[in-house]
């Protein structure tokens, strides 16, 4: 009985000091004036540096073996008329970088930063916010992206919420300068259970409501901070079952909810793009915004295709069934690439890992689309990717953004010696070459009616097709990388 006991007693134990941890590390909700009992060090508390140790990043070129150096990425060199960085237009993720915490479904979170107090109170979303700007000036960025509550707590109020995101923002814009600002900002809908029936597309017409109130400060903060774009990823606008689902309402709803989007964009004068960033499910069974393809049929349907672009991420692509560059290209030659979440997922893994884009050949996909579409300003690359659950050091987010950058500037060169080269671009000509003729012109035109292309076909006879030359196109790509 007494080992019996002594066995209940080192369970007990060890379930209360699991719970401690889950406590310490679960969000808490603060009021704006941090009055009940969500305690945090002041603002002061924390001197020096972040990360002390981390000197600026600079380009050393691909010979280095300095890991905290890169290796591609040269922000002031020009390739195919532009500087590189302008091209690449590079952002840093806030939640992933300053919220993440390296817990999954089956553990607990693995990482506490050394600046992190075990609270969601305004003077830690602060000190985030500080620790934030010298990540990005160490990395030599001049963009960011966030979610309002991934910087600042929810209140017991709205009007709370509101002024807590007033307050860190307020130091966000003293800290940003002239040089720096948002890529995009965003609402997050998503994660607190007024919205598990989701937002827009909510059976509660309150919590639509609450939505729009969300929305509308969040595109205010944005805009105050200089922001380019305003994202909307609708993880809740969805469903789990067709049997209790209106969806035509829910749809319905969702396009209204868009259009009082654009018009308070224009009531308030913000000139930036709002982007839809579609996902095929996870968190629900179906999302409405499945891809790219699903997102312009919506858009065509309820007139806002000129209103709203898309902001296509790489891991959502492949959840979806498609490559990263069948979604850039759908959205591209559609006039709808507004915006890429530079990420990917494990073949061998059915969800969305968020991982950061290590593949020269995936990476030189995407730049190819980017380079067609001319750029993708005012849009450019967030790297919406965390890191591993067992990547626990300071210097990993440098190392995990280091490696991101070079493989995005890799695929950048090795587009701009697939466009010098041009054997790939005059594959593609050759192969439909036969509409460079009188026939073809006509059919291009829309003046080729069904009489016309039978007199056609009965006197050119049977045709003669050409090789695809797909092993020749996959050879001249793979000498680029």
């Amino acid at each position: 009985m007494k080992t019996k006991g002594a066995y209940l007693l080192l369970v007990l134990l060890i379930e209360l000091g699991l719970l401690a941890f889950a406590l310490a590390a679960a969000p808490q909700t603060c009021p704006a004036n941090l009055e009940g009992g969500c305690s945090a060090a002041s603002d002061d508390d924390w001197t020096g540096e972040f990360f002390p140790g981390i000197p600026k990043i600079k380009y050393e070129g691909p010979n280095s073996k300095n890991p905290l150096s890169f290796k591609w990425y040269n922000a002031e060199e020009v390739i195919l008329g532009k500087k590189m960085k302008d091209w690449m237009r590079f952002s840093v993720a806030f939640w992933h970088t300053f919220r993440g915490t390296g817990s999954d479904p089956f553990g607990a979170p693995t990482k506490m930063w050394p600046w992190e107090d075990g609270t969601n109170s305004l003077a830690m979303a602060k000190r985030r916010m500080r620790a934030n700007f010298e990540f990005i000036k160490k990395l030599g960025l001049n963009r960011w992206c966030f979610h309002d509550r991934d910087i600042a707590p929810d209140g017991k109020t709205l009007a709370e919420s509101n002024a807590n995101l007033d307050e860190v923002v307020a130091l966000a814009k003293e800290l940003q300068g002239t040089e720096i600002r948002p890529l995009w900002g965003t609402a997050q809908l998503f994660m607190h259970p007024r919205y598990m029936h989701g937002a827009a597309t909510s059976s509660e017409v309150a919590v639509y409501a609450y939505a729009a109130a969300q929305v509308k400060k969040a595109m205010e903060v944005t805009q105050y901070l200089g922001g380019e774009n305003f994202v909307f990823w609708g993880g809740r606008e969805g469903y789990q079952s067709l049997l209790n689902t209106d969806m035509e309402k829910e749809l319905d709803h969702l396009a209204t909810f868009f259009q009082a989007a654009v018009d308070y964009k224009k009531k308030i004068g913000f000139n930036g793009t709002l982007l839809i960033e579609p996902k095929p499910q996870e968190p629900t069974k179906h999302q409405y915004d499945w891809d790219a393809a699903t997102t312009m049929s919506f858009l065509l349907k309820y007139g806002l295709k000129d209103e709203l672009k898309l902001n296509i991420e790489c891991n959502h692509a492949t959840l979806s069934g498609h490559s990263c560059h069948h979604e850039l290209e759908t959205a591209r030659i559609n006039g709808l690439l507004g915006n890429i979440d530079a990420n990917t997922g494990d073949p061998q893994t059915g969800w969305d890992t968020d991982q950061f884009m290590t593949d020269i050949s995936e990476a030189t996909l995407v730049m190819l689309s980017v380079v067609r579409n001319g750029g993708l300003a005012p849009g450019g690359f967030n790297f919406d990717a965390k890191l591993r659950r067992e990547s626990t050091d300071v210097e990993d987010l440098f190392l995990a953004h280091i490696s991101g950058m070079d493989t995005m500037a890799r695929g950048l060169r090795n587009v701009a010696k697939l466009v010098e080269d041009g054997s790939l671009a005059e594959l593609v000509r050759n192969r439909y070459k036969s509409f460079d003729s009188e026939l073809g012109a006509l059919i291009e035109a829309g003046k080729a009616d069904f009489e016309t292309l039978e007199k056609k076909a009965m006197e050119m006879g049977e045709p003669t097709i050409a090789s695809g030359k797909q092993e020749l196109a996959e050879m001249i790509f793979q000498s680029a990388l």
